[in-house]
């Protein structure tokens, strides 16, 4: 079988699933070449090898970039200070010192923001009946994480544009050009919160955060690394969210048994069904990792300086570790699904993510009694960051829902 796993016209078209099967199945190391050169990489697309590697950051670096396709340049100027291009020893201080920002006791208000934007959001699609969900997908995460940051309201639709031309526009010069005003924008934001902190997370990261440097040391964060890593804060929140999401009320809308079965289970159906919708989705597609020096992989030999593919929509869908892989199913237990990766490197955002992936459940399980397709979804042409970008949906109103506006008014 003929193996182009960097031709973005299946990504678009939503039909590389088949691929990865055949992979699995025959080829789980495997060695892609790249166009015009003899230069290539590994493709790994099990589950266990995908694991193994992600867990292994003392012989697979992330230093050298974390996709195919980046700049090595534009790596090589935030290595070792954004998370997910640094190794140990910077990477383990950086992430303890984000997740003093980012721990639960430091955002007490954080669930109640989200069900707000959340309430905020359903009740306007609910009104407006039939939408591109997409439109709301994408708001969620971008509003939550904006609150969270303080950027100003005026500012929060321009910020979630950014964002998307940032990784997912075709042109590099404008992705070039919308993480530069990114990266601006947070200096001047980080600048204003050095001089008047606030309530916020910037303010929490400029003033109470330190890395522990070891032997007692502790140092405050640089405005670089701050800057950097609120872009990778921005940015994760928004695509794995969004294109959840998306996915979710796309499968839905196909399988109204399903939601039916949900609606059955009630709250506490609806932490494995978040677990679910990660998995099938998996807006994730690949992660890079470079061995640092010569090692096996299930049998094959990679050498130091090889570079090291991690499918993680490949290990997603493993025979070997979930029962019937292609099915959706939200009562899905055990699901050790790698949609935010593994080990050190794990998503920074997972907590978040999840958060408002349950809320938007939860809000959408209280006022709808189901969704009906309007139109054909259609998928990005992304083999890093993929989902859908339009899905035209009818959102079927829950008479109870009907009956306590009306009754509160």
């Amino acid at each position: 079988m003929r193996v182009d796993l960097l031709d973005p016209a299946p990504f678009g078209r939503n039909d590389f699933w088949s691929t990865f099967t055949w992979l699995r199945a025959h080829s789980p190391v495997h060695w892609h070449p790249e166009p015009g050169g003899d230069d290539g990489f590994w493709v790994l697309s099990k589950h266990r090898d995908i694991v193994a590697v992600y867990a292994d950051s003392d012989t697979f670096g992330s230093d050298r970039g974390m996709r195919l396709g980046s700049d090595p340049a534009a790596v090589a100027a935030v290595a070792q200070r954004m998370l997910i291009v640094s190794d140990a020893p910077h990477h383990p201080r950086l992430k303890r010192a984000f997740h003093q920002a980012l721990a639960p006791q430091q955002m007490p208000g954080l669930e109640a923001l989200v069900e707000t934007v959340v309430g905020e959001l359903v009740a306007e699609a609910v009104e407006e009946g039939e939408l591109d969900f997409i439109d709301l997908a994408k708001q969620l995460p971008n509003r939550v994480v904006c609150a969270l940051m303080g950027i100003p309201r005026a500012d929060w639709a321009w910020i979630g544009a950014l964002t998307t031309d940032a990784f997912e526009s075709p042109d590099e010069t404008l992705r070039s050009r919308a993480h530069s005003e990114i990266f601006l924008y947070f200096i001047e934001l980080l600048g204003e919160r050095r001089a008047r902190p606030g309530d916020d997370l910037v303010s929490r990261i400029a003033h109470d955060t330190l890395v522990d440097e070891g032997e007692g040391t502790e140092r405050p964060l640089s405005d670089e690394e701050i800057v950097v890593n609120c872009n990778g804060v921005l940015s994760g929140a928004n695509e794995t969210t969004r294109y959840s999401a998306a996915g979710a009320v796309h499968m839905f809308a196909r399988l109204p048994e399903q939601w039916e079965l949900l609606r059955s289970l009630g709250t506490p159906g609806i932490a494995p069904a978040v677990e679910e919708i990660l998995r099938w989705t998996t807006p994730g597609v690949h992660a890079l990792r470079t061995a640092v020096r010569d090692t096996e992989i299930n049998g094959t030999r990679i050498a130091a300086g090889d570079r090291v593919t991690l499918w993680n929509v490949s290990a997603n869908r493993d025979e070997d570790v979930f029962t019937d892989p292609h099915a959706f199913r939200v009562d899905r237990r055990p699901n050790r699904h790698v949609a935010f990766g593994h080990g050190r490197h794990l998503c920074l955002g997972a907590r978040l993510a999840r958060l408002e992936l349950g809320a938007l459940l939860a809000g959408m399980l209280t006022a709808l009694d189901g969704f009906e397709p309007a139109g054909p979804a259609r998928f990005n042409s992304s083999n890093f960051t993929w989902g859908i970008t339009s899905l035209p949906v009818r959102l079927l109103r829950s008479r109870a829902f009907a009956h306590r506006e009306r009754a509160a008014l």
